[in-house]
């Protein structure tokens, strides 16, 4: 086993009016760093891709990037032929490790666009160093940023942010300190790539939670009417739980939540989060955690402050 630490510099069109169709982010670099299953860095990878979708520099990413897109024109390599060499660089089987949740998603993205073979053809595993920070050294919840990070491990800071080499090493150093946690359980799931089918959901028990990741569905009342979406299983266990408090969504269909309790366990969480895939379709990505009573009381009180809203909507309507 290895891990492959990278990160991706990207552009994107200048307004949504020349957005070019299957591709919102152009990448224009990629760089890397593999450790072995010891964490031990063995090598690295860099290099700077042609643009060829989008010949100028967004306003964003100007103050950011410091690229000469002209210069890359003329001298740079297309996507499909600097793509194919990192991923060979890769190796087989690589555990990826990216910052934050968006790298993976484009790598995935700027792939299909130019007709290259999938990493997967379903949601991918992988570690977000980022959240990995977040629950070993703050409160789990808290997304920071690299140069945080990278501050509060008091790393040296003599390379330039957001070079995507640079970015990729103080990456790989902040993994390093996690080397033995039992935070690199919590893997996370890139859903660029949907599970086709019910067969290939996904369904993963990590220590403290469970999380379900469903097949893509027409609307959300199609989805929430499934069975495997709206049962509610012991994470601790996987006995199936007896409902306290049924489904309901306190902010209009962003997500829905529903109380159980395990006859072993006790009280959970159910929280289903409802995602829109680009072809307008949705899917779901359904929580499950041991919860107190007094956060039990909490959740119902919402369920009460929702069902007075429908009821006084459903009286104006009439």
């Amino acid at each position: 086993m290895h891990y492959i630490v990278f990160d991706l510099e990207w552009n994107q069109a200048p307004c949504k009016e020349r957005e070019v169709k299957g591709i919102m982010f152009e990448i224009l670099e990629i760089g890397a760093v593999k450790l072995d299953e010891e964490f031990n860095v063995v090598d690295s990878f860099h290099s700077l891709v042609r643009p060829q979708i989008y010949k100028y520099l967004h306003n964003a990413t100007k103050k950011i990037l410091h690229l000469d897109l002209k210069e890359m024109r003329e001298n740079e390599r297309p996507f499909d032929e600097v793509a194919s060499e990192f991923l060979e660089w890769c190796e087989e089987a690589p555990v990826f490790c990216t910052w934050g949740p968006s790298d993976l998603t484009e790598l995935r993205g700027n792939m299909e666009y130019y007709k290259m073979e999938p990493l997967c053809s379903g949601p991918m595993e992988y570690l977000d160093v980022q959240k990995l920070f977040s629950l070993e050294c703050e409160d789990g919840k808290s997304r920071r940023s690299l140069e945080y990070a990278v501050g509060y491990f008091e790393i040296d800071e003599s390379q330039q942010f957001h070079s995507a080499l640079a970015d990729a090493k103080y990456t790989a150093q902040i993994f390093r300190n996690f080397a033995g946690s039992k935070v690199l359980e919590y893997c996370s799931y890139d859903t660029y790539h949907l599970p086709e089918n019910k067969a290939d959901e996904i369904y993963h028990n990590f220590p403290t939670y469970s999380k379900y990741i469903s097949r893509k569905f027409k609307n959300k009342n199609v989805a929430m009417s499934k069975k495997e979406v709206y049962t509610v299983q012991c994470n601790h266990c996987g006995q199936k739980a007896a409902r306290v408090v049924k489904w309901f969504s306190p902010n209009g269909g962003k997500y829905y939540l529903a109380v159980s309790r395990c006859t072993e366990h006790g009280f959970l969480k159910a929280k289903a989060r409802i995602k829109r895939t680009d072809s307008e379709m949705i899917y779901v990505v359904k929580t499950v955690k041991s919860i107190t009573s007094a956060q039990v009381k909490t959740i119902k009180d919402k369920y009460e402050a929702a069902a007075d809203r429908e009821r006084a909507s459903g009286s104006r309507h009439h």
